[in-house]
């Protein structure tokens, strides 16, 4: 326990603040994937658009990889599940909240036993946020897109 706590100090600052929002927001999107999909799908995107992969400037990759990191330690000390797609939620709404864009994928593959598994992962610009280690091993089956307009853009957001 005392190395957990002493390992968790010894972080940057600004990733201690990200992980304790990634962990709020973990818990936020666990309560959304306990919903019908129906009514969550709405808040995840644009369905089949995918966000740009270009266009990020270095304090947004940055921002991203923080934002990456802190999902992936957050979600091993939550009491419930974390997996991919609550982890996928999470992060997307954390890249929303700084207006960075950002595309969440679902996918679906057979194991070796022949059962249908799930997978979701999180891309914003060339950078996987979450889900990266076995993306590969799924066919895309659903895409959603978010798109986040610099402040001042002109154009009009909806927050459903």
């Amino acid at each position: 326990m005392f190395r957990k706590v002493k390992s968790y100090f010894s972080l940057p600052g600004t990733i201690r603040r990200l992980v304790w929002e990634a962990y709020i927001l973990l818990g936020w999107a666990r309560v959304q994937k306990a919903r019908p999909f129906a009514k969550i799908a709405p808040r995840l995107g644009t369905p089949m658009v995918e966000t740009p992969v270009t266009g990020l400037n270095r304090t947004q990759v940055a921002e991203i990889r923080n934002i990456s990191k802190a999902v992936m330690i957050a979600s091993k000390y939550t009491f419930w599940e974390s997996q991919c797609l609550v982890m996928a939620i999470a992060a997307m709404k954390m890249l929303e909240r700084r207006n960075i864009a950002s595309t969440l994928y679902m996918g679906t593959a057979r194991n070796k036993q022949g059962q249908l598994m799930a997978h979701a992962w999180l891309r914003s610009g060339k950078l996987i946020v979450t889900g990266a280690d076995t993306m590969d091993q799924y066919t895309v089956v659903g895409v959603f897109g978010k798109r986040c307009p610099e402040k001042g853009s002109g154009e009009i957001v909806y927050d459903a």
